[in-house]
């Protein structure tokens, strides 16, 4: 079995998802006195998350680095970034170490291909949402048509993940408010939706949608189980 090296924190509730699906992935392959070998990286969210809001991408690409590095010495086998938003660093992690590096939205969009779709809406934080490193990766590496919220169901879906998910707090009326958005998106065309950020399948599942979601969390997770395996 090879090892994963996941950098992870970001938030820690993500994080422990993470944790439980690849080692009940390897548990269900391999019987039930298997689990995973990984290595996790755990950051601390918060000088993160100041960063993010500061604008400060070179620090962080500093950090992400170097906990690649880490994980590399430590003798993980990939490099799994347990977060959507700082995949907006992705190449910085990938030129840090020669280890595969499992990308979340290649995850997601090969499942969303595999369903079939082509125009899919896309949710997770502003910085996902609005910046270009995703959405793009999804248009020209596989071709989807990627919608996204309008501006203020963007700051609101972004306002729970910030405010609430990362806290672990499920609150039925922000359950509601995706709802309502993801109704709308459906609305204007979208045929299935991708949970763009890890901590988004803590709050709402497929009961809460009419198109199919894909939860990038549970679609990573089994990537890392099938490289481990492979």
């Amino acid at each position: 079995m090879k090892t994963i090296g996941i950098i992870g924190g970001m938030s820690w509730e993500s994080s422990a998802q993470y944790y439980a699906l690849i080692n009940r992935g390897v548990r269900d392959q391999l019987g039930p006195a298997h689990s995973a070998q990984i290595l996790m990286h755990s950051l601390d969210f918060g000088p993160i998350a100041d960063a993010q809001s500061a604008g400060d991408w070179d620090q962080l690409a500093e950090v992400l680095a170097e906990s690649a590095r880490s994980l590399e010495v430590g003798g993980a086998d990939c490099v799994l970034l347990a977060t959507n938003t700082m995949h907006k660093l992705a190449d910085v992690v990938e030129e840090a170490t020669d280890l595969p590096f499992l990308h979340i939205a290649d995850c997601a969009a090969d499942a969303v291909c595999d369903a079939g779709i082509t125009r899919v809406a896309l949710l997770g934080t502003a910085f996902t949402m609005e910046g270009p490193f995703y959405r793009e990766r999804l248009d020209e590496h596989h071709g989807l048509d990627v919608i996204v919220p309008e501006a203020e169901d963007r700051a609101e879906v972004h306002r729970i993940i910030y405010e609430e998910l990362i806290a672990g707090q499920i609150i039925e009326e922000s359950r509601e408010a995706y709802r309502d958005i993801i109704a709308k998106l459906v609305g204007e065309g979208a045929k299935g939706i991708i949970l763009g950020c890890t901590e988004i399948g803590l709050l709402i599942d497929q009961s809460d949608s009419t198109v199919p979601l894909f939860d990038t969390t549970q679609l990573h997770a089994q990537a890392a189980v099938d490289f481990a395996l492979s």
